[in-house]
C-alpha cells in the first residue's frame, strides 16, 4: 500500500504500520500542524470545507497568526532593512518560519507585503539576495533559504526568478563575481574556510527543488546535478564534508528540529535530495534508514533541537515526541513514495 493510500486509511481512523502517527497530527488541539497535515498528507479526497476551516484556525489560533502579529505594518519584523538581524526574530527568520508553518501570500495580504519589503531591501545589483542588500553580503545558506521560503509562500516577484538564475550560475561558476562569503563555485563559503559548505548546498538544493522541471534553465539543471553529486560524494550519514577545521559538522546535523534556520539536519538533506529527484539514490539509503530508525514505537519522532525563546513561538518540548518533526518526516516519506 502506498503512502497515498495509507493517508486515506488513517483518516478513516484505521491504524496501520508504519505511519500510524497521522491521526495524532490531525488532532484539533494543535491547529497549525493539523492544517499542514490535512493539506500535505491527507489526499485524496480532500474535504475542502474542513481544509478551509483548518486553514482559518491555523491563522487565528496557530503560530502563523502569532508571527504576523509581530510584523510592522511596513512589512518587517523588529528592525527595518534586509532583515538578517536580530536573530531569530527579524524578517529573514520570520519569513522562513512562516514558510515552514504553511503560510501563503494568498491567505493574508501581510505576507505579500512582507515578501515585497524583503526583496526591496535584500535584492542586490547582481540579482542575488544578501544579508545587507549589497552583493558582498551574499551567502549560499541565506540565499537558498530565502529563495525556498519566498517560493513556498507563493511569492511571484520577477526578482525571485532572477535570483534563482544568479544562484545557479554562482554554483557552476558561470561569469559570477565572488566576495568574502560567497567566495567561489560549488558552494564555497568564506565562513567555511573557503571550502564547499554542505549546509549551504542543502539550502540551495531545497530552493532549486521547488522549481518544476519545465521551469529549470540549463544553468539550474547543471547546479542541481553538481549539488547532488557534492552531497552524495560521501555518505550523508557520516557527513565527511569539508569544514573549516577539518572536523565533522556541528552535532546538530544528526538531531531533528523545528523550525530549521541556517543550520541543517540529516532529515533536511534527505528533503533536499528528494526534492530534486535523488530520493531513491542508493547512496541515500543509510540516511533514510537512520531517519526511519528514530521513529518511536507508536510512529512519532522527537524534537532534538529547537529555538525555544529565540524565535516567535514555541514548537514543542525538546526530547519529546513532536508533531512538527513527525510532519516533516511523513511529508518526506510520502514524497519518496510518490516519486
Amino acid at each position: 500500500m502506498t503512502f497515498f493510500a495509507l493517508c486515506v486509511t488513517y483518516y478513516n481512523d484505521t491504524v496501520m504500520e508504519p505511519f500510524h502517527s497521522l491521526p495524532w497530527l490531525l488532532e484539533k488541539n494543535d491547529p497549525g500542524v493539523r492544517y499542514a497535515a490535512l493539506r500535505d498528507l491527507v489526499e485524496p479526497p480532500k474535504n475542502q470545507s474542513e481544509l478551509a476551516a483548518a486553514q482559518k484556525e491555523a491563522y487565528s489560533k496557530g503560530k502563523i497568526g502569532e508571527v504576523l502579529n509581530h510584523m510592522d505594518p511596513e512589512g518587517y519584523w523588529r528592525k527595518p532593512g534586509a532583515g538578517y538581524n536580530p536573530k531569530y526574530f527579524s524578517g529573514v527568520w520570520s519569513l522562513i518560519l512562516l514558510s515552514q508553518l504553511g503560510a501563503s501570500v494568498d491567505d493574508d495580504p501581510q505576507i505579500k507585503r512582507a515578501c515585497e519589503y524583503y526583496l526591496n531591501h535584500a535584492f542586490t545589483t547582481d540579482h542575488s539576495l544578501s544579508y545587507n542588500g549589497t552583493p558582498s553580503g551574499t551567502v549560499d545558506c541565506l540565499q537558498g533559504n530565502m529563495c525556498m521560503a519566498l517560493t513556498r509562500l507563493g511569492c511571484s516577484d520577477d526578482r525571485l526568478a532572477q535570483t534563482y538564475e544568479w544562484m545557479a550560475r554562482s554554483v557552476i561558476g558561470d561569469n559570477v563575481k565572488y566576495y568574502a562569503y560567497k567566495c567561489g563555485p560549488k558552494f564555497a563559503c568564506g565562513a567555511n574556510g573557503k571550502k564547499p559548505c554542505a549546509w549551504g548546498a542543502v539550502k540551495v538544493l531545497l530552493a532549486l527543488g521547488n522549481l518544476p522541471k519545465d521551469n529549470r534553465t540549463k544553468n539550474i539543471t547543471k547546479a542541481i546535478k553538481m549539488g547532488a553529486e557534492f552531497l552524495l560524494s560521501t555518505d550523508p550519514l557520516k557527513a565527511n564534508y569539508p569544514t573549516r577545521t577539518n572536523t565533522k559538522p556541528n552535532k546538530g546535523w544528526w538531531k531533528f528540529g523545528f523550525p530549521v534556520f541556517y543550520m541543517t539536519d540529516i532529515l533536511q538533506i534527505a528533503e533536499a535530495l528528494g526534492s530534486i529527484g535523488y530520493g531513491h539514490d542508493p547512496r541515500l539509503k543509510d540516511t533514510l534508514d537512520y531517519i526511519r530508525s528514530k521513529q518511536d514505537d507508536i510512529g512519532r519522532w522527537l524534537l532534538e533541537y529547537d529555538y525555544s525563546g529565540k524565535t516567535w513561538g514555541s514548537y514543542g518540548e525538546k526530547g519529546q515526541p513532536n508533531k512538527w518533526v513527525t510532519y516533516r518526516v511523513l511529508k518526506l516519506l510520502k514524497s519518496l513514495d510518490n516519486n
